[in-house]
């Protein structure tokens, strides 16, 4: 489910924020990205993520920004020395007049490292930060609980246009036996007519007899009208429900198909064509669901 969260806090003179997006996906993926000082957070920030979150893709990213001196970095003098050497160096030689921003060369791969905070320090920040990941996470769920909301409702709405097309197809297969049985016997007397031969009512219950029990389709109606109702209770259930619900739709899907294969009759084809098409788009929406 789609998502966003984010925090923030300033811990020891420096702002600490935390931002974590998330995207639909079917299965659970993280991506954390903190600034090379804090590096030893990245674990704990993706089992904090995977104990609040179980569905989607999930982007964090926390940001350092310094706001006193107490910066967590150290800068090689030597190295920056030696580089705003070699730069007067070339600009006497080639006369050309220029002003050293060290600003500018502090930027440069070597010149600023971070350095690893003393223990006390570390958990500190660790404490902080992981409380920092933790408000975002909430917040981003609630905007998930608003998404869910809304997929919930369009989820029930499909659900109860497949059980009206359920009681309409169940209605219509026995009218249709009853019109099989019409048509055959009319069929037949044509056929016979010419011949002066009357047919054996026996022979045509026996045929309409096989074909009801080739077109039977009860038994799927009544397993998707349960699967129906299973659906319905997972989704006011708590907790994780997406990939139950996933498996359910599947369930319909393959009654749905069985019935599709036995019907005979275009009205009940017509029914069926369109609860396919629910429970595919049911299926695309219960992706979403955690």
């Amino acid at each position: 489910m789609t998502g966003y969260g984010e925090a923030g806090g300033e811990i020891n003179g420096a702002t600490y924020t935390v931002v974590i997006k998330s995207v639909n996906h079917r299965y659970f993926k993280t991506s954390v990205k903190v600034p090379d000082s804090l590096a030893f957070l990245e674990e704990d920030i993706d089992k904090l993520l995977r104990k609040n979150l179980s569905r989607g893709t999930v982007n964090c990213i926390v940001q350092l920004k310094n706001v006193s001196a107490n910066i967590p970095f150290d800068i090689d003098e030597t190295a920056l020395q030696a580089l705003m050497e070699k730069l007067s160096r070339i600009g006497a030689s080639t006369n050309i007049k220029c002003e050293i921003d060290i600003g500018s060369l502090l930027a440069l791969p070597g010149i600023l490292s971070p350095t690893s905070p003393d223990e006390e320090k570390t958990k500190q920040i660790k404490e902080e930060v992981l409380s920092i990941t933790l408000k975002a996470i909430e917040q981003l769920k609630q905007m998930r609980a608003a998404e869910g909301a809304a997929l919930a409702a369009d989820l029930d709405s499909h659900c109860k246009a497949i059980s009206a097309n359920l009681k309409q197809i169940r209605t219509r297969s026995a009218v249709v036996l009853q019109e099989y049985h019409k048509k055959l016997k009319k069929r037949v007397d044509e056929l016979f007519a010419d011949a002066k031969l009357k047919l054996d009512e026996e022979t045509l219950a026996r045929e309409v007899a096989v074909f009801a029990d080739r077109s039977d389709i009860s038994e799927e109606i009544t397993r998707l009208d349960s699967h129906l109702q299973q659906f319905a209770e997972t989704c006011q259930a708590d907790g994780q429900s997406g990939r139950k619900l996933d498996f359910i739709s599947q369930e319909m899907l393959r009654e749905v198909n069985t019935i599709a294969s036995k019907a005979s009759d275009s009205e009940v084809i017509r029914y069926v064509v369109d609860i396919k098409c629910r429970i595919d788009r049911i299926k695309e929406q219960v992706q979403n669901i955690e």
